[in-house]
């Protein structure tokens, strides 16, 4: 038994090995060393856009994935097991980008994706012509990606603060890689 692990364990050293010198003699052949070889990327590295979490446990204001889409939970259901099958959840979702109303039932023992949904605060410095706002990150940059929101109501109120001049703190809501204005915060004159 031990000799057979090890004789596997010794193989596969010896073919990560090789795997590893083969790149290297690609690599030296093209002039380069692995040092030289590194990869960058503004994405998050293998960060998930989702987590699973058992349909029986979502609650009403949790988070859920309807249809592709991250939605807020707005009504759960549950059905009895009938005499064959699973209890079954039913979740209405609103859809927390643009407000359409989903809808999906699942078993309940049944794995649904959740996404991660954060909340940042950036303060407002200016509103571009064509819609896009800037704003200042926590470490002094600026983030310039944003449009405005299409939510009449704090359209006006966001509009109307910094044509007053007031410091405005905005709450940008990301998930799935997409992100919206969808607060205010009004922290006084200037």
């Amino acid at each position: 038994f031990f000799s057979c692990s090890y004789l596997s364990l010794h193989s596969t050293l010896r073919f990560t090995s090789l795997c590893s010198l083969s790149l290297r003699s690609a690599l030296s052949l093209q002039g380069m060393s692995d040092e030289e070889h590194h990869f960058e990327s503004k994405a998050d590295a293998g960060a998930s856009k989702t987590y699973p979490q058992q349909a029986g446990t979502i609650r009403k204001n949790g988070y859920i994935v309807i249809k592709g889409r991250p939605c807020k939970v707005v009504e759960v259901s549950t059905s009895k097991t009938g005499k064959h099958g699973h209890a079954k959840c039913h979740f209405v979702g609103i859809d927390i980008f643009n407000a359409k109303k989903l809808e999906d039932i699942v078993p309940s023992s049944h794995n649904c994706d959740v996404p991660h949904v954060n909340r940042t605060d950036y303060q407002l410095i200016d509103i571009s012509e064509d819609g896009f706002v800037s704003l200042l990150t926590e470490n002094g940059n600026t983030k310039d990606d944003l449009r405005l929101p299409t939510d009449e109501n704090l359209l006006s109120q966001i509009k109307d603060g910094f044509a007053e001049g007031k410091d405005l703190v905005v709450t940008v809501m990301s998930a799935m890689g997409e992100e919206q204005i969808c607060a205010l915060k009004d922290i006084g004159p200037k």
